[in-house]
């Protein structure tokens, strides 16, 4: 799918692309070595956009929507419910029944966390701000998934500003890793 546009624009592209993946995964049989890749691929465009969702959707959502300091602290939550399943689903092959039970947990977690974002947040953020300040924020998510973490670290700070500080580091090292290792390559 094309990216770009506002910021609702671009997370929706990457909720839709992430649910592609999903359905692959599940017309996979269960232990099809495909499985992991695809998980590897899921996990890495999860972890990018988490990032993006943290450094800029929720401060918006915490200064402009109403309630919005409660809100973001659950999606922020739902994040964390989530790193650790991916966290944790790393250190399985395909063929291992955990394997099965964590992506299923993952594709659970995530597709609630998509349709609540989808049906509540957005259409609460593109109420409370204009298109000009949306598509900024648009802009600046793009340029964090570039420099994104590709991997999962539960322990690494979720909100400004230290996730925007310590996010392009990670992001270093995880792509360095990637490239040696071939994860995440088609």
């Amino acid at each position: 799918m094309g990216h770009g546009g506002d910021i609702i624009r671009e997370l929706t592209t990457d909720h839709g692309e992430v649910e592609d993946v999903f359905r692959e995964i599940e017309a996979l049989p269960p232990g099809h070595e495909a499985r992991k890749e695809l998980a590897d691929r899921a996990t890495i465009e999860l972890v990018r956009h988490s990032v993006a969702e943290e450094a800029y959707l929720y401060p918006a959502v915490r200064e402009h929507v109403p309630d919005g300091g409660r809100i973001a602290d659950k999606e922020i939550d739902d994040h964390a419910t989530a790193e650790e399943i991916m966290k944790a689903l790393e250190g399985h092959g395909a063929s291992e029944p955990e394997f099965d039970r964590l992506i299923g947990r993952l594709m659970l977690e995530i597709r609630e966390h998509i349709r609540d974002e989808e049906e509540n947040l957005f259409p609460m953020l593109r109420q409370a701000c204009s298109q000009d300040q949306l598509e900024e924020l648009g802009d600046k998510a793009r340029r964090a998934k570039s420099m994104a973490p590709t991997r999962p670290h539960p322990s690494a700070p979720d909100r400004p500003p230290f996730n925007k500080l310590l996010a392009p580091g990670a992001g270093l090292v995880d792509r360095a890793r990637d490239a040696l290792s071939g994860r995440g390559k088609d």
